[in-house]
């Protein structure tokens, strides 16, 4: 026995020797090793790009933080003077007023400004500074399969410290389509990417390895207890959120699009129309059951979930360009995208006490709980309880988150208009004198009580003390009487007391590429949408709408010119749906005042 001992230690005592001596020399080799490396210069420059991108980016991230501690998330500052994008299932426990933190170490006041609980979006507003640090918003589109980024924000609420968290990854897939499942809630287009996204990321910023902005946050799967990220999250990405960008500054509760068809793939993988509504403005272009989509919003329709994709990225009221195959014919024309929602039913929706809960995504293969937000809990109902600081920025009216910041953008566009045609020089009747294209003379009357025209078809006439909504004179133009008659009413009355009238936000038309901002002004029973160049702050068109089942009539003014100090159009275009009834040229104008421009 002890001989077998003392033979153990023996053999012990040389392995340690001989493992002491490899040491000793693998030790001598990386010395030596590490005396003739060089790290080469592209590695280190690429290093020092993404800590520079990181630190740009982690500077524009939000901390969102409700009230009383009860719960938060992330967001995205986007403009120097304190708008930020979040998730609306972020927000919405906070109600109208929450905290906000960024990395500078301070804790801002914010107010709620829009929600759009449809795409899960929210736009807040830091108060306090008009400097704050933002991010570049990039185009989404552009954004491939294996590039670099990284997601930085406020998982699990561990930023108490005000700093946010920081996990890098790729982009796994792009225009990805999450099935809403019976909630409010649709993901629509998605970014997906492998960058760990946990509970409290919702809302926050995913970059590119730039740090310019490529989506918001919104969606992970999580392995099922734990609520751990098992490598697969979605953003919302910027492109989509840049089509809402001027609806979610009108302080609206704002709703997506629907083309008024469903759609399958038939035996040769074209996308079929299935389904189509009569009362749609789809149909009224000629869309029918049976037709072969071929292009929607500018990008070609080969499966159903792409077509899908392209109407989650529009809010309710866009006119988008649409071809498809009728009777072997292609038809290109433009679309006006009605709501998926009622305004009554968006409303209920998103009440307080009426929260809303996501299913599960139906016939899933993977074993982990589906991808889901954070539940939203009830909001707070806005009272004399918020901050004094933030009581100036929020105006409670039905129908909007905030209606302070709808006001605010009426009174900016019309002051603009308002400011090179000052129409409070042209009161009482007009006469407008021109030529109805190449056809000839035309001379239009305007006054309290009715609309006059002479024109090159005949004399026509609209009587203001009976239904507007049913005088669409002259034939085969829609309206155009009462339309020019609204045209001037609103500007001899203002916003304040032309009926009721809101901001829409901005998007473009048929002719426009430039965003217009739009004002919606309903009276009587007319409602019209005034469309204004942001650029030069006159009016571009106007649609009059005698019943919103109907095509409207519609008006584009151009070829502006100054005349005694107010700027007027020269140039009025007038369609009326697929058909443009003429061109009216107007030479002269003659107002009540004894004003007359030759």
């Amino acid at each position: 026995m002890m001989k077998t001992q003392k033979r153990a230690r023996v053999i012990l005592h040389r392995y340690l020797r001989q493992l002491a001596t490899l040491c000793g020399l693998t030790l001598l080799s990386t010395m030596v090793s590490a005396q003739q490396l060089e790290v080469p210069a592209d590695v280190l420059a690429s290093q020092a790009k993404r800590v520079a991108a990181i630190k740009k980016a982690s500077a524009s991230t939000v901390m969102v933080f409700a009230n009383e501690g009860k719960g938060g998330g992330s967001g995205v500052l986007i403009s120097p003077d304190g708008y930020a994008l979040s998730n609306y299932h972020v927000v919405q426990p906070a109600g109208t007023a929450m905290k906000c933190a960024i990395n500078d170490g301070e804790l801002y006041d914010a107010i709620l400004v829009s929600i759009d609980p449809v795409g899960d979006v929210a736009l807040i507003k830091l108060l306090g500074r008009d400097d704050f640090p933002y991010a570049k918003l990039e185009d989404s589109d552009q954004v491939r399969v294996g590039d670099w980024c990284f997601a930085v924000g406020n998982p699990f609420l561990l930023a108490t410290d005000f700093n946010p968290t920081v996990t890098y990854g790729i982009v796994s897939g792009v225009h990805r389509y999450q099935y809403p499942a019976g909630t409010l809630l649709e993901y629509a287009d998605c970014i997906q990417t492998d960058a760990s996204i946990n509970p409290g990321n919702s809302g926050g910023p995913l970059y590119n390895e730039n740090g310019d902005l490529i989506g918001i946050n919104g969606r992970g799967s999580f392995e099922k207890r734990g609520r751990v990220n098992v490598g697969v999250g979605y953003a919302i990405s910027i492109n989509q959120i840049k089509h809402f960008m001027g609806f979610l500054h009108s302080g609206r509760i704002l709703d997506h699009a629907t083309l008024g068809a469903t759609v399958s793939t038939d035996e040769k993988r074209g996308v079929i129309v299935t389904n189509i509504s009569e009362s749609s403005d789809a149909f009224r272009r000629g869309l029918r059951y049976g037709d072969q989509l071929l292009s929607f919003g500018g990008r070609n329709i080969t499966t159903v979930n792409g077509f899908k994709n392209v109407l989650g990225i529009y809010p309710r009221g866009w006119r988008v360009p649409l071809s498809f195959l009728h009777e072997g014919e292609r038809i290109d024309t433009f679309v006006r995208l009605t709501g998926v929602h009622s305004p009554e039913e968006l409303l209920a929706r998103v009440q307080p006490n009426r929260q809303q809960r996501p299913a599960p995504m139906p016939d899933s293969e993977d074993p982990e709980t589906p991808e889901e937000p954070m539940q939203p809990k009830p909001a707070k109902p806005a009272s004399p309880e918020l901050p004094a600081v933030v009581q100036p920025f929020y105006a409670a009216r039905r129908g909007f988150a905030n209606f302070h910041f709808n006001r605010l953008n009426q009174n900016r566009v019309w002051d603009a208009y308002t400011q090179q045609t000052k129409p409070e020089t042209a009161k009482g009747d007009w006469v407008l004198r021109g030529k109805l294209g190449n056809l000839g003379d035309a001379t239009i009357t305007l006054t309290k009580t009715r609309v006059d025209a002479e024109l090159p078809q005949g004399k026509a006439f609209a009587v203001l003390d009976n239904d507007l909504g049913q005088q669409e004179s002259p034939r085969g133009s829609g309206g155009l009487l009462v339309a020019l008659h609204l045209w001037k009413h609103i500007q001899q009355t203002g916003i304040t007391q032309f009926g009721d009238v809101y901001y829409l936000g901005s998007m473009p038309t048929p002719k426009h590429k430039e965003k217009q901002d739009v004002l919606v002004a309903t009276h009587s029973v007319i409602e019209c949408r005034f469309y204004f160049s942001p650029s030069t702050g006159l009016l571009t068109s106007m649609e009059m709408f005698p019943d919103l089942g109907v095509d409207p009539c519609e008006i584009y003014f151009s070829e502006y010119e100054s005349v005694n100090g107010r700027m007027l159009p020269r140039r009025l275009e007038i369609h009326h749906g697929d058909t443009v009834y003429g061109e009216l040229n107007i030479e002269d104008f003659e107002f009540n005042i004894g004003e007359r421009t030759e």
